[in-house]
């Protein structure tokens, strides 16, 4: 970055930057391996957890449905007990701390590590954003552009944490690769920690609340945290053999879905909103629905997707086999490259009254997410692991799952700031991003299927899903445009 554009914003924001950039480079480098490392052989050199793949997807769903579903919890503990900037740096501490679990050769430190990433990831995640916000007078132009430098650091992580981690995990070992992503994580705490005098006021607690009243509701916060964690680990020990793991993660994915649209029924009737309000949040419902979808098909990219790339995709350069986990940083790569080119392109629309409404942007993410998929699905069609596809095939649908994400991601939350209600703007939002835990959860466990089915088929029925629901938003977006006032 030049120093005039640096001097345009607070020093405050590569703070931030550089924080999240490291935490980024931690979870997407231990992500990559985890479906890898659950399902390589328990016995050579550099030995896994060998569990059949239904399993790994169930425990690779559950565990990143959790780390968006935490942040519900991690932003209430900001907001009320400890100031943005105490959540972000404890968060990165438990992270850490969840890494060198992992580290540690044992069933269940790995178990207890995932969970540590998971609380640890909820506490920071929310928060290092909220700062970011913070950095800026509410109405200050340079908070669009603030956001996205902050969000370039977030995908320089997760295009170099894949690069890094699964070259040491899947050549070496792949507890020196856990390791690795918990010095990530601590690189990122220390520089943050030296930069506090550049973040002013960004971040610490503002209430009215009294010291000993936020102790007392501290107290009752975490000892009820403790009471569900132990119900859940009774309820697990009692449950262990009775039911399994890709039925548990069926259970919590049926139970959020209810959850979220009990919630949504009582916003539309005993919310006591004007009719425009509960038209508006009935299109929030809808574009949560979509967003479900979305995100089902494009977080498989590090389950399903990546054991195609371990075992049905041809990674040679020459004499050299590159890691299957590196095919997971092209992503960020293409979003580093296309991303301000997306961001002038709607402006240059806007300019000229033809920018596409909320409700079609979501449809043609949806539709270029199913049109990745049918690549992938077509360069699968003769695939086995000894003639594997050329990895271009997943170059290409990287490609597109790109163009999906920025044309449908960026429009998310700022549909929900539009169309909330100004009473439930803060419930909204949180809302909105349990859509991305449903569809982290349903990814896991069509992971799982891969098992009983050869990638072809299986690709080709996620196509042929998400490519109906993209049609169906596609013909109902004029209406949806209409109806709730979604521009």
């Amino acid at each position: 970055m030049s120093q005039a554009v640096a001097e345009k914003h607070p020093r405050g924001l590569y703070t931030l930057f550089f924080t999240e950039m490291w935490e980024r480079f931690s979870y997407y480098g231990m992500r990559a391996l985890l479906i890898l490392y659950m399902t390589a052989a328990t016995t050579g050199a550099n030995p896994g957890l060998e569990l059949d793949v239904a399993t790994a997807g169930a425990i690779y769903g559950l565990y990143t449905g959790m780390v968006y579903l935490l942040g519900l919890p991690g932003g209430w503990v900001a907001d009320r007990l400890w100031g943005q900037r105490k959540a972000v740096f404890v968060g990165g501490c438990v992270i850490a701390a969840g890494h060198f679990s992992m580290a540690t050769p044992s069933t269940t430190m790995f178990f207890v590590g995932l969970a540590l990433i998971a609380l640890g990831t909820g506490l920071l995640k929310p928060n290092v954003s909220s700062m970011v916000a913070d950095l800026y007078p509410k109405k200050d132009a340079r908070r669009d552009a603030g956001f996205s430098i902050f969000y370039m650091g977030i995908n320089l992580g997760g295009l170099l944490g894949p690069l890094a981690c699964n070259w040491l995990g899947e050549n070496y070992d792949w507890h020196l690769a856990f390791s690795l992503a918990g010095f990530g994580m601590i690189l990122g705490l220390v520089q943050f920690r030296l930069s506090y005098g550049k973040l002013g006021d960004a971040g610490v607690l503002r209430n009215e609340l009294s010291e000993d009243a936020r102790r007392r509701l501290a107290k009752r916060f975490f000892g009820g945290c403790a009471v569900v964690a132990a119900a859940l680990a009774v309820g697990g020990v009692l449950a262990a053999g009775a039911i399994t793991l890709p039925q548990v993660a069926e259970n919590v994915t049926v139970a959020i879905l209810v959850i979220a649209l009990l919630y949504f029924l009582n916003v539309i009737f005993f919310g006591g909103h004007s009719k425009q309000e509960v038209k508006q949040v009935v299109v929030i419902f809808w574009l949560f629905l979509l967003a479900t979808v979305f995100w089902s098909g494009f977080e498989q990219a590090g389950s399903s997707l990546n054991l195609f790339a371990r075992d049905y995709t041809d990674r040679t350069i020459g004499s050299w086999t590159y890691p299957a986990g590196w095919l997971q940083s092209v992503n960020s790569l293409f979003i580093i490259i296309f991303a301000p080119v997306f961001g002038s392109l709607w402006v240059w629309l806007a300019n000229r009254k033809a920018n596409p409404s909320t409700p079609l942007k979501f449809a043609l993410g949806l539709l270029l997410l199913a049109a990745g998929y049918l690549v992938v699905s077509w360069g699968a069609a003769n695939a086995t692991p000894d003639a594997p596809a050329s990895a271009s095939w997943l170059v290409v649908m990287y490609f597109l799952f790109t163009v999906g994400e920025l044309v449908l991601s960026p429009v998310g939350l700022s549909a929900v700031t539009k169309l909330a209600p100004a009473n439930r703007l803060s419930q909204m939002m949180g809302v909105w991003f349990v859509a991305t835990a449903l569809g982290n959860l349903i990814a896991g466990q069509v992971a799982g299927r891969l098992e009983g089915l050869e990638p072809s088929p299986l690709f080709g029925s996620v196509a042929l899903i998400i490519g109906a629901t993209g049609l169906v938003a596609l013909l109902a977006s004029p209406f949806v445009k209409r109806w709730g006032g979604a521009s």
